[in-house]
């Protein structure tokens, strides 16, 4: 009943479950009947041999097919039983059907022919239909019984109604369950019984239940902490079997992975699945979380290792796999042994990408570490900070004087610090000077005196330290919301292209007229705060000249000309050249799947170019004999649906929604489930570890990994815990605890 290996819940419907057999379960199991299995891939013998269908119909002499009710099939053991003689057989039994089964498929036709014609048989189907009849009539002979059984099942429904809303409100909300003590009504008794408590107040189902607790009426209330985990892997195992479903259904997929140390200082790895989901309408692109791993070794071929492993459990092909993104450290963008390098070998068509925010912020430490001036500038931001962080009493300082932005750190990982750090002085260069003046004049500590002294007069009250400040904003900003937007779940690469050229053409105006816009804005915060917007002369170097040189040709340069040579054109040109050399991974998908990006590029191509893109795509997609696509077929499909897409269709995902319902652009559709599911960053991983640091705490260090990876789905797919029904599951559940009683 369960796809999930490591799901709570035992079919007990299944007869080769069946251990403990009294009338209470006979009486539930009649009332339910015997499950068929229809469209299920029986296991096969070492002959080949399994079981079929057709065992379930017995042909009569005449041509007639008779059903045969009693015949059920073991999927747990692959094994078929009696399911009267099951039940009624008071005493053991010579045949195989009714006590371990039987999976002898050569001779099954036989056995099942001399079973049903024999005198136990026939006794037991009599007993049968007559319990099934009393059943329907509600007339058996444990009436009273039965309608007390029933009436405790609806009890323990709705009152475990109540408890998983319990588990879904801490688990949405990242709140620990348990506290010190594990009674009702005990001081310090943690998140889970406190809410019990507050339902009962009001409800009185709840009320009743408690007090069945409180009048030891009752041993298995449900309250204890393995309860919880019980619950909390019933809707867990849920979740995941919903995301491998639509996974399954995708066929392609892509895999982003991440790493980071938790609280207890193991490591932990994120794997996020990426697909595109042709279940809704309209179709979205979806990066689900599956789990946290728990590596002991971080080379590039544990962590494949572990992949290759957490696949085979969810019975995810490999070879499926069309997308890989990572963070850009070495054991995983290692060209020899990567993870990425490891997994090409084996499926050439799972398209690399390293994180595309993750390539913007080592842009911003190539600028930032690109000249003197640049670190220099960084490093008064961090003495700017340290000395305000140090001491709360110079944090007031920093508020009275009116600077409602924080100053913030710098970070070499974190992806708006930068930004964040530059922004706070810009925004508050008065209020900051103010403070730094303030802090030199009251401060009795000489070291501190100076340091604010210092920066206060050489750096906030420098002119080129202002300009500097500007230069950085603008810079910092257009790379910052090219971040922003890259960090979304549905990103596709055709976007990302599209960013990252009008990045580079913002860039390159900027260096055409983004001094000049810079220097006036400076110009009018220096009036403001009383500064001279002069640049500092450098000292002239004089020094011995060679007989050859040609002193007459050498250029001589002002200050202001200097700067904007020196430091504003090198830093600009500094991130174009690190932006065009590390996107280089996405001109070459421009190339392979370019044309499909947009209708007007489409349209533009002429019938030659098309047919040359469509088989360069196809050659992509191809591995030894297998291909995802044809070519020519892509190529005759495209050159029709070109003419009749409308003006408004341009992206991706809009023309993939159209051909949606029509079954004349299979290739096309292929294509661009394809486009789509390729990743271009690892936000969700990175996002995924938010959610880590909150569950797994230093309060909460000792959790266990399966409880963390249980906690973990709930509140990362929370969307998706909203959509289970509870109805069926809750039923199950309460079934099987009944009959644990």
């Amino acid at each position: 009943m369960n796809e999930i290996s490591n799901s709570i819940l035992i079919n007990i419907y299944d007869p080769g479950q069946w251990k403990c057999i009294d009338q209470n379960f006979i009486d539930l199991i009649v009332e339910k009947g015997p499950i068929k299995y229809e469209e299920v891939d029986f296991h096969k013998d070492e002959n080949n041999r399994h079981f079929s269908t057709s065992y379930y119909i017995k042909i009569l002499s005449n041509g007639e097919k008779h059903e045969r009710r009693w015949l059920v099939y073991s999927k747990d053991l692959d094994r078929v039983y009696c399911f009267c003689c099951k039940l009624f057989t008071l005493k053991s039994s010579t045949s195989q059907l009714v006590n371990e089964g039987t999976r002898d498929w050569k001779n099954l036709e036989y056995k099942i022919k001399n079973h049903e014609t024999s005198h136990e048989h026939i006794t037991n189907m009599c007993k049968w239909v007559d319990l099934e009849v009393r059943l329907q009539k509600n007339k058996t002979i444990d009436k009273n019984i039965q309608e007390q059984i029933n009436k405790e099942k609806e009890h323990w429904k709705i009152v475990l109604l109540r408890l998983i809303a319990i588990v879904k409100h801490l688990s949405k909300n990242n709140l620990a369950f348990g506290g010190t003590k594990e009674e009702i009504y005990a001081k310090n008794n943690g998140n889970f019984l406190s809410l019990v408590e507050m339902i009962a107040e009001f409800d009185p189902i709840m009320q009743e239940h408690v007090k069945r607790i409180q009048e030891g009426e009752i041993q298995n209330h449900y309250l204890s902490h393995k309860m919880q985990n019980e619950l909390i892997e019933l809707l867990a195992s849920e979740i995941k079997k919903m995301i491998i479903k639509k996974i399954k259904e995708a066929k392609y997929f892509s895999v982003i992975l991440d790493c980071t140390p938790d609280a207890s200082h193991q490591e932990q790895m994120t794997l996020i699945l990426r697909c595109v989901d042709t279940s809704t309408s309209p179709i979205k692109v979806e990066e689900y979380f599956l789990e946290f791993l728990k590596v002991d070794n971080t080379s590039g071929k544990c962590l494949f290792d572990e992949l290759l492993n957490i696949l085979k459990t969810y019975e995810l092909d490999v070879k499926e796999i069309r997308g890989q993104s990572y963070d850009n450290g070495s054991n995983m963008k290692g060209k020899h042994n990567g993870v990425q390098k490891r997994l090409l070998d084996i499926n050439p068509r799972a398209f690399y990408t390293p994180c595309g925010c993750h390539k913007l912020t080592l842009v911003l430490c190539d600028i930032a570490n690109s000249c003197p001036r640049a670190i220099s500038f960084f490093g008064v931001l961090r003495r700017i900070y340290s000395l305000f962080a140090s001491s709360t009493k110079r944090w007031k300082i920093l508020e009275d004087n009116g600077c409602k932005l924080s100053v913030k750190s710098l970070s070499q990982t974190r992806w708006e610090s930068r930004i964040e750090s530059v922004k706070a002085i810009k925004f508050q260069a008065p209020n900051i000077r103010d403070a730094l003046i303030q802090l030199a004049e009251i401060s009795e500590d000489p070291k501190i005196k100076s340091e604010a002294n210092s920066l206060a007069t050489y750096e906030i009250e420098n002119f080129e330290f202002l300009l500097a400040m500007n230069i950085w904003y603008d810079i910092l900003f257009a790379v910052n919301s090219v971040s922003k937007i890259l960090q979304s779940k549905d990103m596709h690469i055709d976007i990302v292209i599209d960013q990252l050229k009008s990045l580079i053409v913002y860039l390159e105006n900027y260096r055409q007229n983004g001094f000049m816009s810079a220097l006036n804005s400076t110009k009018e915060l220096a009036n403001e705060m009383n500064v001279h917007p002069i640049f500092r002369e450098k000292r002239k170097i004089y020094r011995k000249k060679q007989f050859d040189e040609n002193i007459g040709n050498e250029t001589i340069f002002n200050a202001e000309e200097s700067f904007r040579i020196e430091y504003f054109l090198y830093i600009v040109d500094e991130s174009l050249c690190s932006i065009e050399s590390r996107f280089e991974q996405f001109k070459t998908y421009e190339k392979i799947f370019g044309f499909l990006f947009d209708l007007k590029k489409l349209k533009a191509l002429d019938d030659v170019e098309l047919k040359e893109y469509c088989l360069t795509l196809e050659s992509a997609l191809k591995y030894d004999e297998h291909l995802d696509i044809n070519g020519l077929d892509l190529f005759s499909e495209l050159r029709v649906l070109r003419e009749n897409l409308k003006v408004e269709i341009n992206s991706p995902i809009e023309v993939l929604n159209y051909i949606k319902w029509l079954d004349s652009f299979p290739n096309t559709c292929i294509a661009y489930r394809v486009l789509l599911t390729i990743p271009v960053t690892v936000a969700s991983a990175e996002r995924s570890f938010s959610k880590l640091k909150l569950l797994k705490s230093y309060l909460r260090s000792t959790m266990l990994q399966d409880r963390l990876n249980d906690l973990a789905i709930l509140s990362i797919e929370n969307n998706m815990l909203e959509s289970i029904e509870y109805k069926t599951l809750i039923s199950n559940f309460a079934t099987q605890k009944l009959r644990m009683r």
